[in-house]
């Protein structure tokens, strides 16, 4: 007997816009945000910045990059505000269990140009409150020979993923390279957060780098030893050494 996941996947596969997704979700109008869209031309989003924070190239050691940094989400930077879930998600989602309702949210993000992944609410909750004191990172994203560091900016529900060389560079005005957003409405009926990947320039970032690079930072968060590495880049910041980093990715040091 075919069971209602099993359903649900074939009526997607066949057409995805029918179903549980509201038809007007489509590729171009779910990236818009009200603060930030995809075509928006990248001198309007900064002028809508109220600071204009910048790092001279110069600066390259990590006490100088956390000195440069503040409480302020992106250093002025206004928390971007996505569609809320009720654009996306039809109400008949709520009607699946949290297992059913996880893999249509996989499998509508499939193949559209977005990241859509989940986790239990207990790690959201443990992942929001570690993020109020240590809002910043940095993860090497690993190309062929060698390693681009990525910036990377939390404030729940959000993140922010830059190159750590334009935002030294250009500071609030370095646009991101990805974006996360963590929808809560299902914490307590299912137990579950559902998480939506953006990724902003695709010259930049693939979908698979993308998301090697959100998972990665969770589980810097979420992960007790991996984590010590982030408080230490956020509250010992001289005492911080990429190495480490490195290591705990088994990653070659040079």
């Amino acid at each position: 007997m075919m069971t209602t996941t099993m359903m649900m996947k074939r009526v997607l596969r066949r057409n995805p816009m029918s179903t549980l997704f509201n038809s007007s979700s489509s590729l171009i109008q779910s990236q818009s945000y009200s603060n930030f869209s995809v075509q928006t031309p990248l001198r309007a989003w900064h002028d809508r910045n109220l600071q204009r924070g910048v790092i001279p190239n110069c600066l390259m050691k990590w006490g100088s990059l956390g000195f440069y940094r503040t409480s302020k989400f992106a250093t002025g930077y206004t928390p971007l505000k996505p569609k809320p879930l009720d654009s996306i998600l039809d109400d008949r989602a709520k009607n699946l269990s949290s297992e059913e309702l996880v893999s249509v949210w996989d499998d509508y993000h499939l193949g559209r140009g977005h990241i859509g992944v989940s986790m239990r609410a207990k790690l959201y909750r443990l992942l929001e409150q570690r993020a109020k004191s240590c809002r910043h990172f940095v993860i090497p994203l690993w190309r062929g020979s060698g390693y681009e560091t990525m910036f990377i900016q939390v404030q729940m529900p959000y993140m922010l993923f830059t190159g750590l060389e334009d935002y030294k560079a250009r500071g609030t005005q370095a646009a991101p390279y990805f974006t996360a957003t963590y929808y809560t409405e299902f914490t307590e009926s299912k137990d579950v957060v559902l998480i939506r990947g953006d990724v902003v320039f695709t010259s930049k970032l693939s979908d698979s780098e993308a998301q090697w690079l959100l998972e990665t930072t969770q589980s810097f968060y979420l992960n007790d030893a991996r984590y010590k590495l982030v408080e230490r880049f956020n509250k010992e910041t001289h005492d911080f050494e990429f190495k480490d980093v490195l290591q705990a990715l088994e990653m070659p040091m040079g």
